[in-house]
């Protein structure tokens, strides 16, 4: 069986306030000729399927697009949701369309609960984890509340045990020789992530251990945006385009998994067209206009950092007469000696999480650090914003059951009228 395994593709994102959606469409156009040239038999998305809860109307047209030509195919399409994604809206119909082939995850009390797929030697059991955020999740998955496990408690590592624990307990009762591959968004310890991946939770506590799936064969991960692999059976795809300029050296793409009668035979990765490429330049202004070593540069799309001493005029303007595509500029003059403040607010801020930037804030404009207690108020406020935005993605099982009682009383009604 060939497996393509691919995440993260954010429709509907733009970059620097470029529109991303054509570029998205040659990635996804790409896409499809490889799994029909390849033979692949199932596309597995790792989430972040959209960049935002309410994705666009042209994004939407997209996926349906997309989905439309891959079960045109026969492929079968096995998609979890993100972080990035309304777990509702992603959700919406998916009991009617894994009749057509396209499995849409997105609750996480379905974890243990396979996409099965067969070839000559057997079963492939396709487990879907969506983003599993603790505080929303912890209870379906029955974390005891407190902990009675030292090594389970109610963060990202322990949800994510507990859902590997069902997946192993429900794969147990399989048929000997069922392959099996979990598709998960979340962040594993050993990971590179970059600029354009959104915090999974205020601080960075996020990470569980490469051991968390244990006992699966494959382990398609989505989140991180570079593709990457942790172990043989555990890999990032990484995102099909560049979010961020943190990723001008990525290859960007997915990785076709080949599953033989004892697991994984190969993985090989297939690159994605680049539409635009990306470069960062830094140096003064003249230097860059003339260095005949930045050729390459001048179609891309560049991230300038300016070091003149003093401000250039117009400094923008004189980039772009070389550099059309210039998106991003910043002046950041070279240091001086005894000026602490060399490289400006972005260079301070650069690999610091939100708390230390809020904290770093009230001490420069207060002039001392922030204490315990208003370092801890910084963080509750942030955790809350997180979590109200995560509880409007995250379906609610007695929502859904609400809606859809309402909905037969209308159909009752009208069919009593009709």
């Amino acid at each position: 069986m060939r497996i393509l395994h691919t995440s993260d593709w954010h429709l509907g994102r733009s970059f620097h306030r470029v529109d991303l959606l054509a570029a998205q469409a040659t990635v996804l156009d790409h896409l499809v000729d490889v799994v029909r040239a390849e033979r692949v038999d199932a596309v597995v998305l790792a989430g972040d399927v959209y960049d935002r809860a309410l994705p666009g109307v042209d994004a939407v047209e997209l996926l349906n697009d997309t989905l439309e030509r891959l079960v045109d195919l026969g492929v079968t399409v096995v998609v979890s949701s993100g972080n990035h994604d309304s777990a509702v809206r992603l959700g919406f119909l998916s009991r009617v369309l894994a009749r057509s082939g396209v499995h849409l995850r997105t609750d996480p009390a379905r974890v243990a609960d396979p996409v099965l797929l067969e070839d000559r030697h057997g079963d492939v059991a396709i487990y879907p984890v969506p983003y599993l955020e603790p505080a929303l999740v912890a209870d379906v998955l029955a974390l005891p509340n407190p902990p009675t496990d030292p090594h389970i408690q109610r963060n990202h590592a322990g949800v994510l045990t507990a859902a590997a624990s069902r997946i192993r307990a429900d794969l147990a009762e399989r048929p000997a020789g069922t392959r099996s591959v979990v598709a998960a968004h979340a962040f594993l310890v050993g990971g590179a992530p970059s600029d354009s991946e959104r915090e999974l939770a205020v601080g960075g506590v996020v990470s569980a251990p490469l051991s968390v799936f244990d006992g699966v064969d494959y382990a398609a991960l989505g989140h991180l945006h570079g593709r990457q692999q942790l172990a043989p059976g555990v890999r990032y795809s990484g995102s099909p385009l560049a979010y961020s300029f943190s990723e001008a050296n990525h290859t960007k793409g997915h990785w076709l998994v080949s599953l033989g009668r004892d697991g994984v035979d190969a993985v090989e990765p297939v690159d994605a067209p680049v539409p635009r490429p990306l470069a960062r330049l830094r140096g003064t202004l003249a230097d860059l206009l003339a260095d005949p070593a930045l050729a390459h540069a001048e179609d891309a799309w560049c991230q300038v950092v300016l070091t003149d001493a003093v401000r250039p005029p117009s400094p923008m303007e004189q980039v772009r007469r070389r550099f059309p595509h210039t998106l991003e500029l910043r002046l950041e003059p070279a240091a001086v000696a005894g000026d602490d403040d060399a490289g400006g607010y972005a260079a301070r801020i650069t690999g610091r999480g939100d708390v230390e930037v809020c904290c770093g804030f009230l001490e420069h404009v207060r002039g001392r650090p922030a204490g315990e207690a208003e370092t801890a108020l910084f963080r509750e406020a942030l955790e809350a914003g997180l979590l109200a935005e995560l509880e409007a993605r995250t379906p609610s099982r007695r929502a859904d059951r609400d809606a859809e009682a309402a909905g037969q009383e209308r159909l009752d009604g009208l069919e009593g009228t009709g």
